[in-house]
């Protein structure tokens, strides 16, 4: 089965896609995580992605689809996740004609809704609780740089959630639940 999990930051994707690969034994495609690890692999691909990332450039929709594409040929049990991506309606067409290309499909788009002002409590309550631990905050894990964050999810990712709802794949769930309360939702989801 291969899922995306479409939602703002702080949503809760990257907790949910943990537990999914553990319980479904599914693959969480990170495109950071890919980025970080292909950057160090000493594949042609890894060096395009050194190249680029030297030079303090974004890294274009082609090299990730590229790393996605090496993924997706590796296989998995499970299925994948695909976690922060797509974020655009051009990323969303290009792995739709990937998963053609690769005879997959995707099977559902798991939109986690949440309200703003709680998603805002959640993030800057997260930080407090990461000091009070004796830890640090993430550095973006504050009011100002959430709402920037969030614009730019409003503006280039959340087209998306008409893009699959068009196509059928969109299925929502409550986000703002207990971790394991969005955890029971997915599974419903993806048992139907």
């Amino acid at each position: 089965m291969n899922i995306i999990l479409l939602g703002p930051p702080g949503a809760g994707k990257g907790t949910q896609a943990a537990r999914l690969v553990e319980e479904r034994n599914m693959v969480q495609l990170s495109t950071g995580d890919m980025l970080r690890a292909a950057r160090t692999s000493g594949t042609e691909m890894g060096q395009r992605v050194a190249e680029v990332m030297d030079r303090g450039e974004l890294v274009t929709d082609e090299i990730v689809i590229g790393l996605i594409r090496e993924k997706l040929e590796e296989g998995s049990e499970g299925g994948f996740i695909f976690d922060g991506f797509p974020r655009t309606l051009a990323q969303a067409d290009a792995l739709g004609d990937l998963l053609k290309e690769t005879g997959q499909k995707l099977d559902v788009v798991i939109e986690m809704r949440v309200n703003d002002d709680v998603l805002v409590e959640r993030i800057v309550g997260r930080a407090r609780d990461a000091v009070a631990a004796g830890g640090t905050a993430r550095a973006d894990d504050n009011e100002e740089s959430l709402k920037i964050r969030l614009m730019e999810y409003y503006k280039k990712t959340s087209p998306l959630i008409g893009y699959y709802h068009a196509k059928g794949n969109l299925r929502p769930v409550n986000g703002l639940g207990e971790i394991d309360e969005v955890a029971a939702e997915i599974g419903v989801v993806l048992d139907a």
